[in-house]
């Protein structure tokens, strides 16, 4: 009995020692690798439900734990591009090349530009929009008044229908001067003047001259230019009228002693504009520099 006993316990330890070793060893591993996945599954499943999933900065996604001393880098690198101003396109500074710039000469300004430019030009043509009517409407009511005079004292005539050029009549003096007698023994029946009236009349005054006949004296200087301070932007004023002035100059030539000319030869000789003008010029320079003198109220 004991040795068949002994005979079982071999065989027995026989079959286990001949038994294949890989089929056991993977028995025995796939069990326990089932099992160990089967815990690691169960573990996972725990700590997902438990634990919120680590969010990364968008600048470190890669960095699954910066450092302190990274993660404020980062930050202040963030803060200075926020805080950088912003940079014009590439060409924009300079210029750009060759092509890019002459694109845009091609294309003209831009319409910030354009704009600008068209609304500094509508401010000079709205302003010399509205001189013009003043001037005309002011010059339009002088022409009523003076048509309605009663001693026929002054009478104007348009220059090319110009309501700004003026050819003025002046019909009467002091009848009891010297010139009043020239215009009768001369048979002239008017005195010849030319007004011009500036931009901004009444605010400025107008360039008036003598055409005909030639005077000599009475203020008259060469080239018909007429030495009143009242035709001075200094002794102007806006609300001088032409009759007023016209007045002014009749008195001015009688105080004068202004007689018409009868020397042979220079009495045909007209006057011209050009020569009124420089001469005027220079008589305005004279007076600024020494004044003006203004007769006593006695002498009209």
């Amino acid at each position: 009995m004991a040795t068949l006993l002994r005979k079982i316990g071999l065989i027995r330890l026989h079959n286990r020692d001949t038994e294949d070793p890989k089929h056991h060893h993977n028995h025995r591993g796939g069990g326990g690798g089932q099992q160990s996945a089967s815990l690691r599954g169960k573990g996972g499943a725990k700590s997902g439900g438990h634990k919120p999933q680590q969010q990364h900065p968008a600048g470190g996604a890669g960095d699954a734990s910066p450092g302190p001393g990274k993660g404020k880098g980062k930050r202040a690198a963030e803060l200075a591009q926020r805080d950088k101003p912003p940079q014009p396109a590439a060409g924009a500074a300079s210029g750009g090349g060759p092509r890019e710039r002459a694109a845009g000469a091609r294309a003209g300004p831009g319409p910030a530009a354009a704009a600008a430019a068209a609304g500094g030009s509508l401010v000079p043509a709205a302003r010399q929009q509205h001189c013009t009517q003043v001037r005309s409407r002011r010059l339009m009511k002088e022409l009523q008044d003076i048509a309605r005079l009663s001693d026929r004292f002054i009478s104007v005539e348009l220059v090319d229908e110009s309501l700004f050029d003026w050819n003025v009549k002046l019909h009467q003096v002091d009848k009891d001067s010297v010139l009043w007698q020239d215009m009768k023994e001369t048979n002239t029946e008017f005195i010849l003047l030319n007004l011009t009236f500036p931009d901004n009349f009444p605010f400025s005054p107008p360039f008036m001259r003598v055409l005909s006949p030639r005077l000599e004296n009475g203020y008259v200087l060469d080239g018909g230019a007429i030495c009143m301070e009242l035709l001075t932007p200094r002794g102007w004023s806006s609300a001088y009228t032409v009759e007023a002035v016209m007045r002014q100059f009749a008195a001015s030539l009688v105080k004068g002693q202004g007689r018409i000319c009868r020397k042979a030869g220079k009495s045909k000789k007209s006057f011209s504009r050009k020569e009124a003008e420089a001469t005027f010029k220079s008589l305005v320079k004279t007076h600024e520099k020494y004044g003006w003198v203004t007769p006593p109220v006695s002498d009209g």
